[in-house]
């Protein structure tokens, strides 16, 4: 197995008994990036030359004997919403295609102060709107099992990247399920923490009271690490949870007996792929063999969690996407003859089609006359929505849900069809209505050899909860050893 096919934990070891540089981890990366990535395409960008100064000064450290931390030299990849000071950073928009951030996000400064190395920036859905990564304005990320299919969104290009050896471990964001679908899709292991537990400072707002960054890696172990590192609160970050970070590296006890499994009756529903369905009974089958206690509960008010995401999260986007005006950064049109008109063309240059649908509905729902039918009703249903689980949470310790109705699609497949599109979240969304923690990690395979995600949701801050119970489960099957056959 060569170096680009390990996790984190195994790369740490191989660094600390110097049986591998930093460097030649660095130049592994890159080898296996030029091979693959035509195929693969999950890459904005490439940090080649910081990668490799950075990795000298671990290698440095580790030749005067300085203990590394678990991160140290270790190459990841970053989602191209999330600030890196003087590196293109364009959401995978043309209105963002030439902006180049004077800071760090925050995840990014303490990745960067663990000693982690930089790959470069991937592929996304722009803006973070969508779920199959279609709607770059630059590439169409290829999901690696399947070069016919699409890697999920909107952290496509990030699930596809790890999935592929193209990089150890990457951080996403996730806003409907934008981390879970894609790992779901991709076979890996994808986390979104609790509403706050994660600093938002430096990633690029799409619905600022849904977003959350996030690991996506190719076990649980790995995602437990990473979560240590960029967790915890952040003074830049106002929603930031002024909370202590506990070491979620402890929670990996393989002791599930006991534990309450929840599995709502709304989640296994028609029209969902019966492999789908089957991985995921035969996986909480196998936490009950376990000692699991499983139990079936009911989240009633799941039927409106789509709509009301698209109500809020428009809204949200609507505000937050107002300020690429062409007046003070990005993209600006050459055409414009008066102010009006320079916003105007700058936009509608600027920004692709699903981005301008989502404004529209946005600045709709916002609209006088229409806030109180839409906007204030769905923030009232939201409010049921994070009800249902907080009533069930009174009874189980964790739920178990499918991640995604159906493995991958195929490219094309629901891009005539934007609810046909939306609704591949509709096991996610709920999560971030409800600001909860959830993990998605491989739970089978179709016949066509494409990944089944299986998500575990946890209680507000129970990050160690879902952990515990992702990576009992992991370590009982094989399926999280299995690589794309790139």
């Amino acid at each position: 197995m060569s170096w680009v096919e390990l996790t984190a934990h195994e790369l740490h070891e191989a660094l600390k008994k110097k049986s591998v540089s930093a460097k030649e981890l660095v130049n592994a990366f890159y080898a296996r990036i030029e091979a693959v990535e035509k195929g693969v395409r999950a890459y904005n960008s490439l940090t080649q030359k910081e990668a490799l100064a950075q990795a000298e000064r671990i290698d440095q450290a580790i030749a005067r004997g300085e203990a590394i931390g678990p991160l140290a030299g270790i190459p990841i990849a970053l989602k191209d919403n999330l600030c890196l000071q003087g590196v293109r950073t364009t959401c995978s928009s043309k209105i963002l295609d030439n902006y180049r951030p004077p800071y760090d996000a925050t995840v990014v400064s303490r990745l960067k102060e663990a000693g982690a190395l930089f790959l470069g920036k991937t592929n996304m859905d722009e803006f973070a709107m969508g779920s199959s990564t279609e709607n770059s304005a630059f590439e169409k990320t290829k999901n690696p099992w399947d070069l016919s299919r699409i890697p999920g969104g909107s952290s496509g290009g990030s699930a596809a990247a790890v999935a592929a050896s193209e990089a150890v471990a990457a951080l996403g964001s996730d806003t409907g399920g934008s981390i879970r679908q894609p790992a779901a899709c991709c076979g890996v292991v994808g986390l979104k923490p609790t509403y706050g537990r994660v600093s938002r400072y430096g990633l690029v707002a799409f619905a600022s009271s849904l977003d959350q960054i996030g690991p996506l890696t190719k076990d649980v172990a790995d995602t437990a690490t990473l979560m240590n590192i960029i967790g915890g609160y952040d003074p830049c970050d106002s929603t930031s949870a002024d909370l202590p970070m506990p070491d979620l590296t402890r929670a990996l006890t393989r002791e599930v007996r006991g534990v309450r499994l929840g599995v709502p009756k709304e989640y296994f529903i028609e029209g969902m792929d019966p492999e789908v369905e089957a991985s995921v009974q035969q996986a909480i089958e196998t936490l009950r063999k376990l000692g699991a206690e499983v139990k079936e509960i009911s989240l009633p008010h799941t039927e409106y969690a789509v709509a009301v995401y698209y109500i809020l999260a428009t809204a949200e986007a609507s505000s937050n996407l107002a300020r690429y005006d062409g007046v003070r950064y990005g993209y600006r049109t050459p055409e414009g003859r008066d102010l009006l008109e320079m916003y105007m063309k700058t936009r509608a240059e600027g920004f692709g089609p699903e981005v301008k649908r989502r404004i529209m509905l946005g600045t709709y729902a916002l609209s006088a006359g229409y806030y109180d039918a839409y906007y204030k009703k769905a923030q009232q249903v939201r409010t049921l929505i994070k009800r249902d689980f907080d009533e069930a949470f009174k009874t189980v310790d964790v739920i178990v849900t499918p991640t995604a109705p159906t493995p991958a699609f195929r490219f094309g497949e629901k891009t005539a069809d934007p609810l046909q599109m939306y609704l591949s979240d509709i096991f996610t969304i709920s999560v971030n209505l409800a600001g909860i923690p959830a993990i998605s990690l491989p739970g089978g395979f179709s016949k066509e050899g494409l990944p089944i995600g299986l998500q575990i949701l946890g209680r507000a801050f129970d990050e160690e909860g879902v952990l515990r119970v992702a990576y009992t489960y992991e370590q009982e099957t094989e399926f999280h050893k299995r690589r794309a056959p790139l």
